[in-house]
């Protein structure tokens, strides 16, 4: 089908630059908002049985001895990262008593893993990668908040915090299926509604560089360079963009010859730090702990990516 398209009506020569580039655009458009539809869907399903207030008193009636890090971690993966979502969790978690580790654990898991980013990465690397991926972004979140927690850093947090009233959300135990599928379904389609502009936008700027950077030039410039890693790394960081527009992006340059642990780290660093989030953050946080919490995170997205390039 797109064959046609491309050869009879836009009538593009195969093999060309522009038909490449097009092929790539079609097919990863169509492929990858199908998968977003249907993984919103789930995600906001999950969502509406597992409540923030449940998941506070879980994790602070019980001793888990690591796992409460897991859990932390696991929930950020079902949380879209925003400013109106994420600060009001992390003052919700402090509230509840929950350590300041765990609560970090939460937030740096938050935006590196969520259904949008697991969607396109099933979608365009596969299984495979979307499991080293989600590992990835949960060991970062687990031993990241390990060590920022047992620095001992409750003082950096602003005293407002603390204070603040923060509305826990309700559960939907008494809310028929129906009417939770209903609610799910229009967080998924406000969510398609936000994201599938920068869907195009990311999947253009990727079929871009599939058809018209040369084959090795990426390769010649990044894969042999030992400080890859983390110059990917420090260069995302002004680069503020949400996955859905940044993966596409990396399965272009992966294609080109980049590293896998390379291109992971720095879409990670695109989503998971960034001047917006720090601006976000140094309203909760005061600037110690936000330098040591980017410091830290950075340096796990650094560790993953020269780990990943050594194995794969």
């Amino acid at each position: 089908m797109i064959n046609w398209i491309l050869i009879t009506l836009l009538r593009l020569t195969p093999e060309t630059p522009a038909f490449n580039a097009a092929y790539f655009f079609a097919e990863d458009t169509v492929k990858i908002l199908i998968l977003l539809l249907i993984i919103t869907h789930a995600m906001g399903l999950l969502r509406c049985y597992l409540p923030i207030a449940r998941l506070r008193n879980f994790l602070t009636s019980r001793k888990f001895y690591g796992a409460d890090y897991f859990l932390a971690t696991l929930f950020g993966t079902i949380t879209p990262f925003c400013s109106c979502s994420s600060i009001p969790l992390f003052i919700g978690f402090l509230e509840a008593g929950i350590p300041l580790g765990i609560t970090l654990a939460f937030l740096i898991t938050s935006p590196l893993i969520n259904e949008v980013a697991i969607a396109l990465f099933i979608g365009i690397f596969g299984w495979k990668v979307t499991l080293i991926y989600l590992a990835s972004g949960i060991m970062i979140g687990m031993i990241g908040g390990f060590v920022l927690g047992k620095m001992k850093l409750e003082k950096y947090i602003e005293p407002y915090v603390l204070q603040e009233s923060v509305k826990s959300e309700s559960g939907n135990d008494k809310k028929s299926f129906q009417e939770n599928l209903k609610k799910a379904s229009k967080m998924a389609f406000r969510i398609f509604r936000k994201i599938w502009k920068y869907i195009i936008i990311g999947v253009g700027i990727g079929a871009i560089v599939h058809g018209y950077v040369p084959n090795g030039f990426f390769e010649q410039h990044l894969s042999n360079n030992t400080f890859a890693v983390p110059v990917a790394v420090i260069l995302a960081i002004p680069m503020y963009a949400n996955a859905s527009s940044v993966i596409p992006i990396l399965q272009s340059l992966v294609e080109k010859g980049i590293p896998l642990g390379t291109a992971l780290a720095f879409m990670m660093g695109v989503v998971g730090l960034s001047f917006p989030e720090a601006v976000m953050l140094k309203k909760v946080m005061k600037p110690k702990l936000l330098v040591l919490f980017f410091g830290i995170v950075g340096l796990g997205m650094i560790a993953i990516g020269y780990g990943l390039n050594a194995i794969l």
